[in-house]
This record gives structure tokens, C-alpha cells and sequence, in this order.
């Protein structure tokens, strides 16, 4: 019997994830990679490699793939993309799997050549591609073949996706390659200024998802967090509280912010009403933050809403469009 199995990608600047239609989302692994430097030969992926950030000797290399949602490494990709599909398919398969993988929106035609290409490369030619802020709204329960404005506002690892949604296409967006790194970021800047500590970010993204929160919050959290002093060069430990991280990611933020409000004034006067109407929906890990969803209300003026598994809306949204890809011709498109 000749089987064409079906396979869907989100290849992310933090996880990688992968699922097939009615069975769900099947692998969940950070996408990082430790190689040999001698010789570039894998020797860890996924939860294993990525235990190994920061504390690997000067003989090994632990990195991330992709950065900013593109491909960094190219044949680090190619590897990791190839490794997860034959543990997901097990190699069952005469004919090339039927492929649907989620995009930035806005990246350019050589950087989504690079992503198609790694994808194509685990032996298959029928590969579809969907924009990250459709497949997002798509996940997250939103009917986008209809006649009605709905935003998405997706938060991962590497970039921020702003959308505004109608009749299955996009309308008007931004992404911007401001998210969940950039925060990471601007909390070790926040502490090496403030404590004089040098911290990783491994210690940065767990302060940011236990303690973190983007305005003031009633319960003002700490954690204890060690690193090296800048100025003694010696190890030391600290205590950070959630009133540091409200000033740490000021700006980036506030980026995002500016993103969500150019889509809004560059939506159409219908849409923007319907988007009034419905509100704005928040999808990704980064939609997690304490304080995201309040703040964006205030300053915008419109509703502002969190989905279900906000960090899994992209993988099932790729899910539903290659299940039912007759119905999202508008939305995914043939590579």
C-alpha cells in the first residue's frame, strides 16, 4: 500500500514542533543543536543540546539554528528538521509526507527559500507554507476564511507577528524581530547595569517566565539567581523581583506596542471596527507575560484577549490547514 502521510512544521527560533492532522501535536523540543567543533558532527538535539548552552567546553558548540524565526545555519536546520520528521513518521513512507510549515510573515523570498528548502530536504517535494499570523488565528479558533477583521498579535521566541485578518489572507501587518529573545536580552543588560552580575539566557528566560511581568503587579514576586560579578569577577547570588523585570523590558515592549498600533492605523475602517468589536488576540509564549493583555487594552483602546495554549496555536493552526487544505487555498500556498 503506498501512503502518503501528512506532516506539520513550526520551526521556531526557540522550539521546534511538529503534528499530524487528528493526532495532534507530536513533538515539543527546543530547537538547539551541540556539535563538535572539530568536525561538526551532531552530538545532541532538542532538551539534551539545550542543557548544554552555556556550559559547554571550548571542543563543543551549543547554538540555535534559526534566530530573528530564519534560518542561521543551514545545514544545522536541515539536520534538525530531518532528525524530528523521521522520529515522527519512522520512516514509514513510499511517497514523499505532504508537508505544511508556518513562515514569518515577514521575511524575504531568499530567507523562506532557505526554510522550504530544509524542509524539502527530508525527502519531498509537496510542501505547503502558511504565514505564522494566519496558521496563529487558525489555532486559536478563528474562523479566517470569513468576511470579518480579526488580529492576531504572536509572540515567539525570535519575532513578533501583528495581523490583521479577513476573507483568509492577510490585510495588514508587521513583524518585527522584537519577542520572546529580545526580552531575554534586555534583562541581562537590566541586571549587569543594576547588580554589576553577569547572568546567561538560560537564567534571563527562567526570571522572565516565573517572575516576569511587563506592569506593575500587586504580588511583587523574587527569585534568588546567581551569576559573576562584573567587578570582582567572582561568583555571587542575588535577588531579583518582578518590579526589576516591569523595568528591564521597557523597551522592547514598548516596540511592540508601536507595531501593534501601525497595523491598527493601517487597517481599513470596516476591519478596524470588527477588530473593536472582537478584539485582539494574543497567541505565542510570549502572550504569557503577567500584564501583556491589560496593557495592550489600555493603550490601544481595544479588547484584548489571551488564547487556549497560546504557545501551541501556530502547530495546531498548521494542522487545520493541512486537514482541510481545499478550504485554505487563500491562506497556504503550494512551495
Amino acid at each position: 500500500m503506498i501512503l502518503r502521510q501528512q506532516l506539520s512544521i513550526d520551526l521556531g527560533t526557540s522550539n521546534i514542533r511538529l503534528g499530524i492532522p487528528k493526532k495532534g501535536i507530536l513533538i515539543n523540543e527546543p530547537a538547539v543543536v551541540a556539535l563538535d567543533r572539530s568536525n561538526y558532527k551532531i552530538m545532541a538535539i532538542g532538551e539534551e543540546a539545550r542543557d548544554m548552552l552555556g556550559k559547554t567546553p571550548s571542543d563543543i558548540i551549543a547554538a540555535k539554528p534559526l534566530k530573528n524565526g530564519v534560518i542561521a545555519n543551514y545545514r544545522i536546520t536541515e539536520a534538525i528538521t530531518k532528525y524530528y520528521t523521521d522520529k515522527v513518521l519512522h520512516n514509514i513512507r513510499l511517497l514523499g509526507p505532504e508537508i505544511m510549515s508556518s513562515v514569518p510573515a515577514g521575511i524575504t523570498s531568499t530567507e523562506r527559500r532557505a526554510i522550504i528548502d530544509a524542509i524539502k530536504s527530508v525527502g519531498t517535494n509537496n510542501v505547503y507554507i502558511i504565514k505564522a499570523p494566519l496558521a496563529a488565528a487558525l489555532g486559536a479558533g478563528i474562523a479566517i476564511a470569513e468576511p470579518h477583521g480579526n488580529m492576531i498579535l504572536d509572540i515567539g521566541a525570535g519575532t513578533s507577528e501583528i495581523a490583521v485578518i479577513s476573507l483568509g489572507n492577510i490585510v495588514s501587518n508587521s513583524s518585527i524581530r522584537v519577542a520572546g529573545d529580545s526580552m531575554d536580552h534586555a534583562i541581562i543588560d537590566y541586571i549587569r547595569k543594576k547588580y554589576n552580575l553577569s547572568v546567561g539566557e538560560k537564567t534571563a528566560e527562567k526570571i522572565k517566565i516565573e517572575i516576569g511581568a511587563i506592569s506593575p503587579q500587586i504580588d511583587n514576586k523574587s527569585i534568588e539567581i546567581s551569576g559573576n560579578n562584573t567587578i570582582s569577577e567572582l561568583p555571587e547570588i542575588i535577588s531579583i523581583t518582578t518590579e526589576d523585570t516591569t523595568d528591564a523590558l521597557k523597551n522592547p515592549v514598548k516596540e511592540i506596542i508601536h507595531a501593534v498600533k501601525q497595523v491598527l492605523q493601517h487597517t481599513p475602517p470596516e476591519l478596524a471596527s470588527d477588530v473593536i468589536d472582537r478584539g485582539i488576540i494574543l497567541t505565542g509564549s510570549g502572550a504569557k507575560l503577567r500584564g501583556l493583555d491589560e496593557l495592550l487594552s489600555r493603550v490601544t483602546g481595544v479588547p484584548v484577549h489571551m488564547a487556549e495554549d497560546p504557545e501551541f496555536c501556530v502547530i495546531k493552526g498548521c494542522n487545520i490547514a493541512l486537514e482541510n487544505i481545499e478550504s485554505y487555498k487563500r491562506s497556504a500556498i503550494k512551495a
